[in-house]
């Protein structure tokens, strides 16, 4: 009889905890579903949001494609135009170039055709880039380590005054040059004495013969710029030089350039 009682406190002892283990672990099993929908919510916030973004990255870009091809539309009609502008402008430059082609041309001559009575070893008359370079020998224009300009100098510069005058619209540049046999005497170098032959000879054009001082820039080159070897005699004497060069007015075509 106490087997049997004790069997049967066994059985009603079983059944108690049978639905107590089953509960414990349906919670368990709720809280993981919890968590789990927790976390299934939070990433399809997530997705929302990133779909959100999506789309408003879709329409910025549809935006961006209206407003490129618009863009487009217009550059291929302004194209066209522009074609045509720049043939005109085009022939309106090689019109120009040509045109200070032959003023510069027959200012060479014109300048040659003054100037035919020196010699060459005094001065010669050369176009290079463009430029009309008009180079005076120092024993034409001055006296060894002077910056006065010699009476036969200023015939020179007379004859050719009358050819600048009579030519509007060019730059005039002068240059003073030396050899590189550092000078002694009034001035502090050659420097000095370059820059003082180049304003010398701007004076007379200016004072003497009327030529327009806002065509004119004078500077000093000194020994930096020679044509011949400072070695020798003759080289010293070649570099020994003061060249006017003129330009023609570019200035038309610059503004055709910037357009």
């Amino acid at each position: 009889m106490k087997r049997y009682v004790a069997i049967l406190s066994g059985i009603v002892l079983f059944a108690a905890c049978v639905p107590k283990r089953e509960l414990i672990r349906e919670q368990a099993r709720v809280k993981t579903l919890q968590k789990d929908s927790t976390s299934t919510h939070s990433s399809l916030s997530d997705c929302n949001g990133q779909v959100t973004d999506l789309q408003k990255d879709k329409a910025d870009l549809q935006n961006s494609i209206k407003e490129l091809s618009a863009s487009y539309q217009e550059s291929v009609s302004n194209s066209n135009m522009t074609i045509a502008d720049q043939a005109k402008r085009l022939k309106n430059m090689e019109g120009l170039i040509q045109k200070q082609k032959d003023v510069m041309n027959n200012l060479k001559k014109t300048v040659a055709d003054a100037l035919v009575n020196f010699k060459p070893d005094e001065l010669t008359v050369t176009m290079k880039d463009g430029k009309l370079y008009v180079s005076l020998q120092e024993k034409l224009l001055f006296k060894s380590g002077s910056a006065v300009v010699d009476p036969e100098g200023k015939q020179a510069l007379e004859k050719l005054a009358v050819v600048l005058i009579n030519t509007p619209h060019i730059t005039i540049d002068i240059e003073g040059h030396t050899d590189t046999v550092p000078i002694t005497g009034k001035y502090e170098d050659n420097w000095a004495l370059s820059v003082a032959r180049s304003t010398a000879i701007a004076r007379v054009l200016i004072k003497d013969y009327g030529v327009d001082p806002h065509a004119i820039i004078a500077s000093g080159r000194s020994q930096y710029f020679p044509i011949a070897d400072n070695s020798s005699p003759d080289g010293r004497s070649r570099n020994r030089r003061t060249e006017i060069i003129l330009s023609p007015d570019l200035s038309e075509l610059f503004k055709l350039l910037g357009q």
